[in-house]
């Protein structure tokens, strides 16, 4: 009587698996920070169009999570099993030996792996499922006849926090570093890398690595520099003062509205009327 052993993936299927799988993970990437970069357009509305638009056809929102999500799970299993393989397949001297050809990166993608996806939930936490601050949730925006969520005043009051912006600073570094190794060895696994072109594309997968890390970067240095500095690139210190004056308190939730122009508090009807701050729009932002 055979005993049955159970399936295994070969090699090549992993390889192929991890590859496919981070090659959409990097495209998303690319995506998300251009989405962030429209906070440096001048005005509001850019962004919180963009985010309208985003959540104006929720279903197809939540498939395309769902299907980011599934490509970082066959991600994260490809490259456990990959590593697995790897070790048992290497005496422990030829495995000494390699490390020291290796990069910083290489050594350490499964560790960068593991902070990153702790970043990843956080920032889902933070952002997406407004957990961390509640207040998020009522920030407000006249936009287009309609009242929307404010997504550019949550993105600044988010990184205005100095522990939230420097953990997304080396967040990001690691995740630069993390794709730039995997947009490399990408090629390896699909079997189109070879001598002649490991130079170049290990030139590519670096500058890649560095405009994502400028991009992403940029967003929470801004608002940093911002919040400290009398030049504002990001109107960080209006923000701030603005909503520290509305007290917002978590257990009477009330909208809260940002002065992007400077218009005048309107008047309360009576003394036990919350102050809501009122927002000017040009007419084409």
């Amino acid at each position: 009587m055979s005993e049955t052993r159970p399936a295994r993936i070969p090699s090549l299927v992993k390889k192929y698996l991890m590859a496919g799988s981070g090659l959409v993970l990097v495209l998303f990437v690319l995506g998300h920070m251009a989405g962030n970069l429209q906070i440096f357009s001048g005005s509001p509305a850019t962004i919180n169009r963009y985010a309208r638009f985003l959540h104006s056809i929720p279903e197809l929102l939540w498939l395309v999570r769902s299907f980011l999500f599934s490509c970082v799970i066959v991600h994260i299993w490809m490259a456990v099993l990959l590593t697995l393989e790897n070790r048992a397949a290497r005496p422990a001297q030829y495995a000494q030996a390699a490390n020291i050809q290796t990069s910083f990166a290489a050594r350490t993608m499964i560790w960068s792996g593991v902070i990153i996806l702790a970043f990843i939930l956080f920032h889902l936490a933070q952002f997406t499922l407004e957990i961390v601050n509640p207040m998020y949730a009522w920030l407000e925006y006249p936009l287009d006849g309609h009242q929307v969520h404010d997504v550019y005043a949550m993105v600044i009051l988010g990184f205005a926090d100095p522990a939230v912006a420097g953990f997304y600073i080396l967040a990001v570094w690691l995740l630069c570093t993390h794709l730039s190794h995997g947009f490399s060895s990408m090629f390896q696994s699909l079997g189109v890398r070879n001598e002649k072109w490991r130079h170049r594309l290990d030139q590519a997968a670096s500058a890649v690595g560095l405009v994502l890390f400028a991009g992403f970067a940029a967003v929470p240095a801004s608002v940093q520099f911002s919040k400290y500095s009398d030049t504002q690139i990001l109107p960080v210190q209006s923000i701030l003062q603005q909503v520290d004056s509305q007290k917002w308190d978590p257990a009477s939730p009330r909208p809260i509205g940002i002065n992007y122009y400077d218009t005048p508090l309107a008047p309360a009807e009576d003394d036990s009327t919350p102050r809501v701050l009122q927002i000017a729009v040009p007419a084409h932002p």
